[in-house]
């Protein structure tokens, strides 16, 4: 094929254009996307030669080699993996396929435009080779292709490439980077060296360069024909934990992650018994900016006898646990196994329960930790992941109870990390039920008017805000054997809690004031449900409440939010006899009016919103003007 000049894609000139003006920060980084996609070319070329030994062809040992070449200024990452074809080529290096583009160019433009640990975390690594570069030239052959039907693709970076066809006698990439004036520090060994020993010591495979000798005469270091490995070239979960240190974990974790903060927590285990395999499991700092899609894949890697099989392999870990990063090696799954055989594996369903554990084991020491800054540190991971891990209590029932006990809350005693051990241990002597109350935020939550008896008699509510927790409650109905009752659901019956006499005076002035209920029911026929005396309030003139078994008002706005449609159940509206405001009622030439305001304000006061606005104005006008 003659020489052809094509042009990138769109999404691929704005990252080009983000790299080369904003990525600097953090240059080194380059390196070591580029050293991860010839690892990536290497594993993927032993996962193909599993069904087919000939693409090694002559070259069964696999390996990454870096030159460096002074006088012509370049750089060159040369791997004797998979390759690439002409189509290839243009459709890999010219294209981007992966979503998420969006996501990425945006977190650039923003806040973080200089963080290049970005890069890596949209399959983009590449590019990043033109922050050091003014050129690359890619030369490669697919393995199992004739050495003349090789590929040479290059560009400047801006808005084209140009593609031709080459010989090449070795199968695999060379990745050759023209470094830009002032870059000049990443043509020297030792700088090239301390590069793979901070992102790749961990990888599998050799990273070889040639080795230096003084010479005497030129005073410099001369660079020597014979090549040499520069890293351990051994899996880092392969190793035994005292063999590796804590800094090397964390780097370990930041490649696999493109996180730019060391991991909260993290594991490290070789499992024997039914299945045998290792795992190398972190917990995150900070939650991802796209935690809360549940079709992402998650963070695990899967490797079978240190063989490379997949990223994110979503079995291996449960969904709410899709933040979890790391790498689970097996010893029994095939070399050949597929996703779709991986839902059905028994072995993997060893690997997925005992991974859990492991992860859940993990936040428990945190949780349980005598230690302050351990607690702290689970608080940390709470504020950021508690709401996904809720997801856990209704998925996944053998672990409901370890789940239940991670929980945290808010509460009318603490603003967050109320655990129900917490709970269960302040509650008041005589006290059934676990009570709770559900809102859009917490503000909603402490100013609600349902929490008013519970506030007077010091009784702990705990104060559910996260959109998830409707859902928790439909599978989480005691702790302890306590029930959890929701203070806005039923009549209020605070049973011991409430002494013989309030109760027998509540009783009278309801009876007193029936006539004035019943005439409440009548006006608010069509809009409530039922219509009684409360001694839930002691400030509030009126509250909504629904019977049990009725979808609550915090679920039916969430639903409506998501577009779903709810059951359409009135409310039974709730009326504090004894305030100024529902007295005035019995006397009132205005009953019908001002019963309406009164529904609407206990509307107003759960969050909720007004069918009619207008109508509410006109009447609150009309009520302050009479």
């Amino acid at each position: 094929m003659d020489k052809q000049t094509l042009s990138f894609q769109a999404e691929v000139k704005q990252i080009l254009h983000l790299v080369t003006h904003s990525l600097y920060s953090n240059k080194e980084i380059f390196l070591r996307e580029l050293v991860s996609n010839a690892s990536d070319a290497c594993d993927k070329l032993r996962f193909e030669a599993l069904n087919n030994a000939a693409l090694y062809e002559d070259a069964p040992n696999l390996e990454v080699r870096i030159a460096f070449d002074k006088a012509a200024k370049t750089l060159t990452i040369t791997d004797n993996g998979i390759g690439l074809s002409t189509d290839e080529a243009v459709a890999n290096l010219g294209t981007i396929a992966k979503s998420g583009t969006r996501e990425f160019m945006s977190k650039l433009e923003g806040d973080q435009k200089k963080d290049a640990q970005l890069i890596g975390q949209f399959g983009v690594g590449f590019y990043s080779g033109f922050i050091v570069a003014d050129r690359i030239t890619v030369e490669s052959r697919r393995a199992g292709l004739p050495a003349e039907q090789g590929v040479r693709w290059s560009s400047e970076g801006s808005g084209d490439f140009e593609v031709e066809t080459i010989t090449r006698a070795q199968r695999g990439t060379s990745v050759i980077l023209h470094l830009r004036d002032g870059e000049e520090e990443f043509l020297t060994a030792w700088k090239l060296r301390s590069i793979i020993g901070k992102y790749s010591d961990h990888i599998s495979l050799p990273i070889l360069m040639q080795k230096e000798e003084w010479d005497a005469d030129k005073q410099e270091q001369v660079v020597q024909e014979e090549w040499a490995p520069v890293n351990k070239a051994a899996a880092l979960w392969t190793r035994s934990k005292s063999d590796i240190t804590p800094e090397q974990y964390t780097e370990f974790y930041k490649q696999i992650s493109y996180d730019t903060e060391a991991p909260l927590a993290f594991t490290h285990n070789r499992v024997e018994g039914r299945s045998e395999y290792t795992q190398l499991l972190y917990v995150p700092a900070k939650a991802p900016f796209d935690l809360w899609n549940r079709d992402k894949r998650g963070g695990v890697k899967l490797y079978v006898k240190r063989v490379f099989i997949m990223d994110d392999a979503e079995a291996l870990m449960p969904v709410y646990l899709r933040f979890v990063k790391g790498v689970i090696d097996s010893a029994d799954l095939p070399l050949n196994v597929s996703r779709e055989l991986l839902q059905e594996s028994r072995d993997v369903k060893a690997i997925r329960e005992g991974s859990t554990k492991r992860v859940l084991g993990m936040l428990e020491s945190l949780a349980d930790s005598e230690d302050a800054a351990e607690r702290a540190k689970y608080a940390a991971f709470w504020k950021d992941f508690g709401a996904v891990l809720k997801e856990g209590v209704g998925e996944d029932h053998a672990n409901q109870e370890r789940l239940t006990k991670l929980l945290r809350f808010a509460s009318t005693h603490a603003d967050e990390g109320v655990s129900f051990a917490d709970y269960l241990g302040r509650m008041k002597e005589g006290q059934d039920a676990i009570y709770y109350i559900t809102a859009d935020n917490l503000a909603g939550a402490k100013s609600s008017p349902q929490l008013e008896i519970f506030r007077k008699k010091g009784i702990e509510v705990l104060l559910l805000v996260d959109r998830v927790d409707e859902w928790l409650l439909s599978h989480l109905y005691e702790v302890e054997g306590k029930p959890l009752q929701s203070v806005a659901k039923g009549s209020v019956d605070l049973g011991k809690l409430q002494d013989e006499a309030e109760k027998k005076q509540a009783e009278e002035v309801a009876t007193a004031f029936q006539p004035v209920l019943d005439r409440l029911k009548e006006a608010l026929k069509d809009r409530a449900k039922d219509v009684r005396a409360t001694s839930r309030l002691v400030d509030s003139p009126a509250c909504l409440v629904v019977e049990e078994g009725d979808i609550s008002g915090h679920l039916a706005r969430l639903l409506k939010q998501s577009g779903q449609s709810a059951p359409k159940t009135n409310p039974v509206l709730e009326v504090n006899v004894e305030h100024a405001l529902v007295k005035r009622l019995e006397t009132s030439a205005q009953f019908d009016e001002l019963a309406n305001i009164l529904f609407d304000q206990a509307v107003l006061a759960e969050g909720g919103q007004l069918e009619d606005p207008a109508a509410y104005v006109r009447r609150v006008t009309a009520l302050l003007t009479a």
